[in-house]
């Protein structure tokens, strides 16, 4: 997940094999939704068991990716990913071209 951004039905699928496993006792069985999935999703604090949103989650360890080459630009994968895909610019002023790999357009 912190590498590539994963498609969202991919995203959604996880969710439901969760909400599957804590839902339903075994497979011949209809299970009791005692609690909805959004109260299961809220912040421990908040009465919820923290589950997170993989979709947002997704998107938060590729920002990560690229907060750290924003702050750390002497970094190894600073360096290679400037050189491949945004040579001459800034991070941030750079974009996907039309041979940008999959984890260079997640992050961008």
């Amino acid at each position: 997940m912190s590498c590539f951004k994963l498609h969202v039905s991919l995203c959604k699928e996880i969710e439901k094999d969760i909400a599957r496993y804590w839902w339903h006792n075994n497979k011949e069985q209809k299970g009791i939704h005692w609690v909805s999935w959004q109260r299961l999703s809220l912040l421990k604090y908040a009465g919820g068991l923290g589950f997170r949103d993989l979709i947002c989650f997704n998107l938060a360890m590729l920002a990560k990716i690229g907060w750290r080459i924003v702050q750390h630009p002497e970094s190894l994968l600073a360096h290679v990913l400037h050189d491949k895909y945004h040579y001459g610019l800034n991070f941030l002023e750079a974009g996907c071209g039309r041979g940008s790999s999959w984890g260079w357009k997640g992050i961008i």
